[in-house]
């Protein structure tokens, strides 16, 4: 029979089970992406109106109340899915900027890449259903400039230009917004309607030469 002195050791050195079954960090942010991703898959393939929160949960693998716990609605659920594109998105285009070009050079860069993701298919659908459902049934709610990373990113490259005095002065943010909608939003709707037409890159060089030159240097006659 043991002594009590060794059981005292056997019992400080015996593992301490986990907890309840609590799920490691790691494994809750894997949970996360796997959510998004398989909400993003049903929202492109099946539109707003028809995909609901137990479908969601059955494709991911998770349990409704999981869900439930981390968007308490499907508009919350679209919603932070779309702020986690807008946020890639942006991550993705700074990472192929070079740091060292020049402050116009780097916000031409910055446009023409975000008009070739918006034309990119998954782009389109999620673009196609927040336009034409989400947004209208009154759930979800477009964020303004100032909340959309895309835009803050946009003014700030401006900003850097018009302090290089590469372009004229005057509200970063609403600059941005022109030249969102010169470069890239006639293309992107006319693609989420179904026309090919700047399916190929050589169209959309074509494209946006055009318009980057027209925003930049005017239509009056001076």
């Amino acid at each position: 029979m043991p002594s009590s002195k060794v059981r005292v050791r056997e019992a400080v050195a015996a593992p301490v089970p986990a907890r309840g079954g609590r799920p490691t960090k790691k494994a809750a942010e894997e949970l996360g992406h796997r959510i998004l991703a398989t909400a993003a898959r049903l929202f492109s393939t099946q539109g707003f109106a028809a995909t609901t929160m137990e479908q969601v949960a059955t494709a991911c693998g998770a349990g409704k109340d999981t869900i439930y716990r981390r968007y308490p609605s499907k508009a919350a659920l679209f919603t932070a899915l779309m702020d986690q594109l807008r946020a890639s998105v942006v991550a993705e285009i700074d990472a192929a900027l070079e740091p060292e070009s020049a402050p116009l050079d780097r916000l031409k860069s910055y446009a023409r890449r975000l008009l070739a993701i918006n034309l990119r298919q998954d782009m389109l659908a999620l673009n196609r259903v927040a336009l034409a459902e989400a947004v209208p049934s009154g759930g979800v709610r477009a964020p303004a400039g100032e909340d959309d990373p895309f835009m803050v990113r946009f003014a700030h490259l401006v900003a850097a230009a018009q302090a290089e005095g590469e372009l004229a002065t005057g509200d970063a943010l609403f600059i941005a917004d022109q030249l969102l909608y010169a470069t890239s939003i006639k293309p992107m709707i006319r693609a989420m309607l179904g026309d090919e037409s700047f399916a190929e890159t050589s169209a959309q060089d074509r494209y946006f030469e055009q318009a980057w030159s027209l925003v930049l240097a005017g239509v009056a006659r001076s």
